[in-house]
């Protein structure tokens, strides 16, 4: 059995990723579309977790590239960790500054963080389950 075998994820784990991902990205979805707010500022949160997710996706694969010695350039991999703060800054700056009870602005807090870790967690499930590219040639 090689490393990678062992490293690999159990199913269990794999599905229970996806599941949390998708239902923090449609409780939060479920709350903006509820939500008493403009459009604007609907958009606004929509954005910033579109962002945010994809900051932490490509940080992810960038911390892991590394880690297998493939080449990320500091560039990105400094693009990717600071999309993925500002995306947690600029939720932290519209909640602290909306018009809202604080149970929603929890609630919005808590769904965005769910969705962004278990959006990192079905990427190292992804990651690990793909054969290293070192190893196939």
């Amino acid at each position: 059995m090689t490393n990678k075998e062992k490293l690999k994820p159990t199913n269990a784990f794999m599905a229970i990723s996806w599941v949390v991902l998708i239902l923090g990205i449609v409780s939060y979805s479920i709350g903006l579309w509820n939500a008493e707010m403009e459009l604007n500022e609907k958009g606004y949160y929509l954005t910033v977790l579109v962002m945010g997710l994809f900051a932490v996706i490509s940080l992810q694969k960038s911390v892991r590239d590394q880690l297998e010695g493939l080449p990320v350039t500091n560039i990105y991999y400094g693009l990717a960790w600071c999309t993925s703060l500002l995306s947690v800054l600029l939720l932290v700056i519209g909640l602290w500054n909306a018009d809202m009870l604080l149970s929603e602005k929890g609630f919005y807090g808590m769904s965005f963080i769910l969705s962004l870790f278990s959006a990192i967690a079905v990427q190292k499930n992804i990651r690990d389950s793909q054969p290293n590219p070192k190893e196939i040639d």
